[in-house]
């Protein structure tokens, strides 16, 4: 990988892409036949180099080729090369045969051949003296060579092995730094040509990288071991002091959980026996919390090695933050050792304990398989391949008691647990029992058998759901309380390799070997979701939000985080067939095009099979009580209208507008001239209807269209009202009486009207406010009139029918609330 101004390059086998700040591919240069192995950007063009030596000069914007020169292995296999400062169109090339070649890359021709040291050239790094670079050997000889003259002007050697990286100071220190492949780092002195300091164990591996910040005494070094470290050179003795680290897995992580309730941090354990916490939110609060060793401290009095021996990789974790702040809240098991180990997660490092019981100190065959913290984080439950199940004290790290007469399995404990109120343990084997346990007096409570042995386990406290992965690729879960078996999965195709609850226990997502996760509905007992990734997933946790699901594959450093589309939009999650075929998913991460449809295909089953986008219906069923969808305010002010308008009245007349001006139409043209033709075709009839001139409202007219109709517009009469703000469903209103353009037999109508809305149940709330403005307005001309009264009658009678099913509804869901709130359980 190398880096310009603008872009980032990289080379993946024989495909190179430009990336943007990191995240989108915008280039991609494709042509060669081997894989890529040098990258060097050279002003508008990019240069690269394959396994079989042939160089290819490509145009950053275009992606056209420039130029393509082949070399021979046998005779000069490129190994490195660099941009000699203030040499125009020049290259220098390293080779395997220990030889050097100046070529112009503007005219394809070689310049000058430099002869050989008698050792392969590893590395090629420009010095800031002009016409002077550094030449790195597989011998471990260090050159300092001016290819103008061709000579050399000092030369070192090392006993580390070949050298791997050069970096010069150009703060204007004389010195220069170079790396080896067993993780060390040399400081010469140039001036005095001397080795000026020793930087032992930089890194676990090879130093593939070094470079100094322009004008500053600051190193920053990379190497396979995962780790990107900066070094300030402040020290004495002319050495730098690690001043930074960015730092991943060095190995592929094994194990992995979320740490806290907010979903913001990822405890992960690797194949390298390392703990460390990952962010989710941004990449500066990622914490290392190094790795264990079976006795550091008399290690380091007495400076053996021997003494202080590594942990192996962490095979199982737990973790708690109730007591994070009082002592250790993480708990992990080694692979091939009978301790768990205990770590602080606020000092990030390991903790006060190392626990392992007296009687399997000395079995080698012991190991601690299984291990939890219970809610309240003063217990440890941890249990071993020989059966044996313990308790212990976090804080003090003592026994304080042990589950069965002797051991609580006869064979190997996959899986512990205890449920959040801390009263029942609960114990899985692979010699296919559950057993359930009290916590404090140890003793059994209720034993289940499954048909297979048992590889894994995780509860879920809040739900009291225990899920169990068998050996025969089945998931079966269990109700703690129950205490039996209430659902049973089956599809995978090969060893469940992790499981995990979604926050409300609704989802347990598992995956295999198989190179499969699966989403499992636990009320429906049906699989919802099925997709493929390109490796094993290893572990995988769910967030305490849902917002993420993170997973670790087989192979791989990275932790994938992968995002719940339930939250940000409408996801059908319907069962899927039993003969349904997955299709494999991208794994997150840079991509050169945004294919929303390919994510959608992806992340989807077949449009075919999907049903329609969820309409709800006008009403649910006749004999509930729909309501409307218009706002409170539509319907509230109805009867308060007088009040409104009397507090809005404005305190000044308006006044009236200035005298506008007016402008003649104008013919556009060479000379501009006024449009005097009249409009024929707007001529209008003077002959008026009587039609035109009633004074019936809008309302009145779809009430006696209506009654034409035998009542067949009511809905449509319902439709237009809810339209009308409150002023204008007040006017329509008040315009049914004969004062108002209407007429006593429109005023039966829109009573019976609102009897059949009341019967209908639909638009409660709407009709109500209806009934209360139009008796308000209506109530004296009502009483007046014979007619109008047996209608009215039955409008109250219906009216009052409605109200007090709805009202006895309400008092009878209010007395269980309160009696819910008030009884003892």
């Amino acid at each position: 990988m190398v880096t310009d101004a603008n872009s980032e390059y990289t080379s993946c086998d024989n495909v190179i892409r430009a990336f943007s700040r990191g995240q989108q591919a915008i280039h991609t240069y494709e042509g060669h036949e081997k894989n890529v192995h040098l990258l060097l950007p050279f002003g508008e063009h990019l240069i690269s180099v394959d396994e079989d030596s042939t160089m290819k000069i490509w145009n950053k914007e275009t992606e056209e080729l420039y130029l393509e020169i082949e070399f021979d292995n046998a005779v000069f296999q490129i190994t490195c090369l660099v941009h000699p400062t203030t040499y125009l169109n020049k290259i220098l090339l390293g080779s395997r045969q220990g030889s050097l070649q100046l070529w112009n890359i503007k005219r394809n021709t070689l310049i000058h051949q430099f002869e050989g040291w008698g050792s392969p050239i590893t590395v090629l790094e420009q010095a800031p003296a002009i016409d002077v670079v550094a030449l790195g050997l597989e011998d471990g000889r260090i050159l300092v060579h001016n290819i103008k003259f061709d000579e050399n002007l000092v030369s070192f050697a090392s006993d580390w092995g070949p050298v791997t990286a050069i970096a010069f100071r150009t703060d204007g220190e004389p010195i220069m730094v170079t790396g080896s492949t067993v993780g060390h780092i040399a400081v010469w002195n140039l001036e005095e040509r001397k080795l000026q300091a020793q930087m032992r164990d930089a890194h676990q591996g090879s130093i593939t990288g070094m470079r100094f910040l322009t004008a500053e005494p600051i190193l920053v070094t990379n190497s396979p071991d995962n780790y990107l470290k900066m070094w300030v050179f402040d020290q004495a003795d002319g050495s730098g002091r690690l001043l930074r680290r960015r730092c991943g897995h060095s190995a592929p992580p094994s194990k992995m959980s979320f740490y806290g309730s907010d979903g913001r941090n990822i405890i992960s354990a690797g194949q390298d026996a390392s703990l460390k916490s990952f962010s989710t939110f941004h990449e500066s609060l990622n914490r290392d919390f190094g790795q264990a060793y079976q006795n550091r401290k008399q290690g380091k009095r007495h400076k053996k090695k021997s003494s202080h021996q590594k942990f192996g990789p962490i095979t199982s974790l737990a973790c708690e933050s109730t007591k994070k702040s009082d002592w250790d809240s993480l708990a992990v098991c080694h692979q091939g050792s009978a301790t768990v180990t205990t770590w602080d997660y606020t000092r990030c490092a390991a903790g006060k304990h190392k626990i392992c019981p007296p009687e399997l100190e000395d079995d080698l065959m012991a190991q601690a398989t299984a291990v939890d913290i219970t809610a309240c984080g003063n217990f440890v439950l941890i249990g071993w391949s020989t059966g044996h199940v313990k308790l212990y004290n976090i804080q003090s790290g003592l026994l304080r008691g042990t589950y069965g007469a002797n051991k609580a399995h006869s064979m190997p404990v996959r899986g512990v647990a205890v449920d959040g109120l801390n009263l029942v343990t609960v114990t899985a084997s692979t010699d296919k029992y559950v057993r359930f346990w009290h916590f404090r007096e140890k003793t059994l409570l209720q034993e289940v058998i499954l048909e297979s042995a048992i590889s894994m386990m995780n509860l879920h406290r809040e739900s009291q759901m225990l899920a169990l992965g068998m050996d025969n690729f089945s998931l079966c879960i269990m109700d703690v309380d129950l205490r039996r078996v209430v659902r049973v999965f089956k599809g995978h195709r090969n060893a469940i390799s992790d499981m995990t609850f979604s926050s409300d226990a609704r989802w347990l997502i598992s995956a295999s070997m198989d190179c499969s996760i699966r989403v499992w509905d636990l009320p429906t007992a049906k699989m919802v979701d099925h997709f493929l990734v390109d490796a094993a997933v290893t572990s995988l946790a769910m967030s305490p939000t849902n917002a993420y699901l993170a997973t670790s594959h087989v192979d791989d450093l990275g932790i994938y985080l992968w995002s719940n589309r339930t939250l940000y939009c409408h996801v059908t999650l319907q069962p899927l067939p039993t003969d349904y075929e997955p299709s494999v998913i991208l794994m997150p991460g840079a991509s050169l095009e945004s294919n929303s449809g390919d994510e959608e295909d992806q992340s989807n089953t077949d449009s075919g099979q999907l049903p329609a986008e969820y309409q709800s219906p006008e009403q649910i069923d006749a004999k509930l009580v729909t309501l409307s969808i218009l706002p409170n305010s539509r319907w509230q002010s109805l009867t308060n209208l007088d009040l409104i308008k009397k507090r809005n009245k404005p305190k000044q007349p308006p006044k009236l507008p200035k005298a506008a001006p007016f402008f003649l139409p104008v013919i556009s043209g060479l000379e501009p001239s006024l449009d005097i033709k009249k409009d024929e075709g707007s001529k209008e009839s003077k002959v008026k209807f009587l039609e035109s001139l009633s004074l019936a409202s809008e309302l009145c007219q779809l009430l006696a269209k209506s009654a034409e109709d035998d009542g067949a517009g009511g809905y449509v009469i319902m439709e237009y009202m809810m339209k009308l703000n409150p002023s204008a469903a007040d006017t329509e209103i008040r315009s049914l009486a004969p004062i108002g353009g209407g007429s006593h037999a429109a005023m039966a109508m829109f009573m019976e009207l609102l009897i059949h809305r009341l019967e209908s149940n639909q638009n409660f709330e709407i009709v109500q406010a209806y009934i209360s403005l139009f008796l308000k307005i209506h109530g004296d001309e009502i009483a007046s009139t014979p007619s109008l009264l047996e209608p009215m009658e039955k409008l109250l009678s219906v009216q009052g029918d409605s109200w007090l099913r709805v009202d006895g509804q309400f008092n009878q869901t209010m007395c269980l609330i309160n009696y819910m709130k008030s009884a003892v359980l």
